[in-house]
Order: C-alpha cells, then structure tokens, then sequence
C-alpha cells in the first residue's frame, strides 16, 4: 500500500472510528504510571524500563485485533512496507500493510521511517511529538537523564504487535527530548520471522 493511501487510512480510521480519550488525561495517566514503577523499584531505571518494556509488549500483543478490525489492512509483503504501516498506525506487524496507519489510528501521531540499513533488516522511527511526554520532566536525581527511557512502553508496544503477526523485532530507543537530545529515536531491527508450528501428531 502507498504511504499516501496509508495516510489516508489512518486519518480515516482517527476521524470515524477511534473512541476519544482526552489526550491529557492519558499523559496524566502514563506519567502516574512511570512515577509509581520508580518508586516500586527504588529509581532502579533499567527495571523501571523492563517493566514498561513488559507493559507494552502485553499491550501490543491486544492491539492488533483492534487494529486490523479498524483499519481493514492487509498483511505486508515485506520489513519496509510493516515499517511504514507501523508509523501511521502503532500496532501492526511486519505482514501488515500499512503500520504507518497504526500510529495514526492509537496515538494520532505519525512519526518519519527513516535510517534503514543496506539489508532492509532494521530501521528508525522519528517522533516529532510524543503525547506520552507531554508535561513531563524526569526527575532531577543525577541519574534518569542517563538510564530512564520515559516511553519505553512504546517499544514493548511493537514488539508484542509484531510478534502477534510472527515478527520477532528488537526496538529499543537511542534518543529522546527529554534527556536533552535533539530528537526522539526508536531503533527497531527485524530478528526474524517465526515459523507457524503445528500441534505434534497423536500418534
């Protein structure tokens, strides 16, 4: 599918089909969410990032019902064209066509696929605004700036998607706003296409 048909999709799924949340109250939420992980786990960031990592990885796996029931796609062909549906979407997988949708129709964002390897195998995504951080600052100890990934829910996101539709990724982020770089960066690399089992005989 075109990136502009998958555009136009995601807009049209947003508009027509998508229960509003109040996008404030879901930052107030997500923030609680993150607060409450650091205070459980002591300001232990790599927990705190597993944990969300884990949160995510759960929430993905479930929408990708929702997603293939709201936005009609159809499996991708191959890495690039998952890529791009992802974008517009936020939860799809690497046989979908149209993950550019995905981000579109969940978080009305649509973030630039761009930094592809030579082997099409892994790629990233450019947030040019990211709801979850709106508001936010990290906490001021020394150490979140360097260990703490505020939206690392977003990567588990992927990843439990993607998997839903035999698409074993990586995705981790390597920038964001708010440590001070310049950009949001999530990193996502293909580790394989899982196999479809079947049950072992009876006999």
């Amino acid at each position: 599918m075109a990136s502009t048909k998958a555009a136009r999709v995601g807009e049209e799924v947003w508009k027509t089909r998508i229960d509003k949340v109040n996008a404030e109250l879901v930052t107030l939420t997500y923030g609680t969410v993150v607060a409450q992980l650091c205070s459980d786990y002591d300001s232990n960031y790599a927990e705190v990032n597993k944990q969300l990592d884990k949160m995510g990885y759960n929430i993905g796996m479930r929408l990708v019902e929702d997603f293939f029931a709201k936005s009609g796609t159809q499996r991708c062909a191959n890495f690039r064209e998952t890529a791009e549906t992802i974008s517009k979407i936020l939860s799809s997988t690497a046989e979908l066509k149209d993950w550019q949708i995905g981000f579109k129709i969940f978080l009305n964002i649509t973030p630039t696929v761009t930094n592809w390897t030579s082997d099409s195998k892994q790629f990233s995504l450019i947030f040019e605004e990211n709801p979850l951080a709106d508001f936010v600052e990290l906490p001021d100890d020394g150490r979140s700036q360097d260990e703490l990934w505020y939206s690392n829910i977003l990567c588990g996101v992927l990843r439990g998607a993607l998997e839903m539709v035999q698409t074993q990724v990586e995705a981790h982020f390597i920038s964001d706003v708010l440590r001070g770089n310049d950009s949001t960066e999530m990193r996502i690399s293909l580790i394989r296409y899982i196999e479809d089992e079947m049950p072992p005989d009876d006999e």
